[in-house]
């Protein structure tokens, strides 16, 4: 199986692509070098698409890349850039697609829950519709119209909608671990804004689930079926770590420290991953104590 993916560097990508092999696997990247890094040299690296008429020679494109949202403040410059590193890649890509004879059976393109925008602690699955209209809601709204294009009789096109990916190899869990290991970690603003969150692991293997089941197609929330509030992870995390749970983080502190990405934080998503459990995915870790209980048993244990 020949596979193209972008984004091969990050969390996400970088591990995928050890439990790919041994596919050959074709990397998009803009720094060859930091991939290679991370990599390894037996990746074939890809530093630019514009030598390619079409995507023939590839039966999968795993389309992940794209600036990291929460890098910088949201300026209108730095929106521009979060938003250009996602829409104008993924049309090259459907447009490679679209020029090939023989093109690739499956895109998996990334998106995330940010899709529905603030919706309090209502439930919400694929089928939800009345999104917020919010940044993270336009971004994801037609960075997922332009993958959808890519729809054909001979190529499926699986949007992921990922929630918060927690994983000691990186993400959001070891940048939330510090100010608990101190001591000092505790809920951020009331605390009861939902948190949908999914396992490294599931991530990886829901992704393979995709690939390997040629039925799916369509948008998927990849979040656990478990989603907490923020008082209950913040509690947990606390726990498996003996520590207390004592510090709130006040919102008008988020406001000035992040701007409107504070949103991101403050509100959140009660997100079900209905189309996944119903396609047969079996998740690794539905529950978050599973996640938390490997932090308990071993400092060293990838949660």
């Amino acid at each position: 199986m020949n596979i193209l993916m972008t984004g091969g560097s990050g969390l996400i990508g970088s591990n995928l692509v050890p439990i790919l092999r041994p596919s050959n696997i074709a990397v998009y990247t803009r720094n060859v070098a930091k991939a290679e890094q991370i990599l390894g040299h037996k990746i074939h690296f890809l530093s630019t698409l514009s030598h390619l008429e079409n995507l023939n020679d590839y039966d999968v494109v795993i389309n992940l890349a794209g600036e990291s949202i929460v890098a910088k403040k949201w300026t209108a410059e730095q929106k521009r850039i979060i938003e250009k590193s996602r829409w104008d890649l993924t049309e090259k890509v459907v447009n490679l697609i679209k020029a090939s004879d023989n093109p690739p059976s499956i895109l998996i393109s990334g998106s995330a829950i940010g899709y529905y925008g603030n919706q309090h602690d209502r439930t919400i699955d694929e089928d939800y519709t009345v999104a917020n209209d919010e940044f993270s809601h336009t971004l994801c709204e037609r960075w997922e119209f332009l993958a959808k294009q890519a729809e054909s009789d001979q190529t499926r096109v699986c949007i992921l909608r990922t929630g918060i990916v927690l994983s000691k190899r990186g993400g959001a869990l070891p940048k939330m671990l510090l100010p608990f290991k101190l001591g000092l970690g505790g809920p951020i603003s009331r605390g009861s804004q939902y948190m949908s969150w999914i396992h490294l692991e599931d991530m990886l293997q829901g992704i393979l689930h995709l690939i390997e089941n040629k039925g799916c197609r369509g948008v998927y929330n990849f979040t656990a079926p478990n989603p907490v509030t923020n008082q209950e992870f913040s509690q947990k995390l606390a726990e498996s770590l003996n520590r207390p749970c004592l510090f709130r983080v006040p919102e008008f502190v988020l406001r000035v420290l992040m701007g409107e990405m504070a949103d991101l934080v403050i509100y959140g998503q009660r997100v079900a991953p209905t189309r996944l459990l119903d396609s047969g995915y079996k998740f690794v870790y539905p529950e978050l104590s599973g996640v938390f209980d490997c932090l308990r048993k071993s400092p060293k244990a990838e949660p």
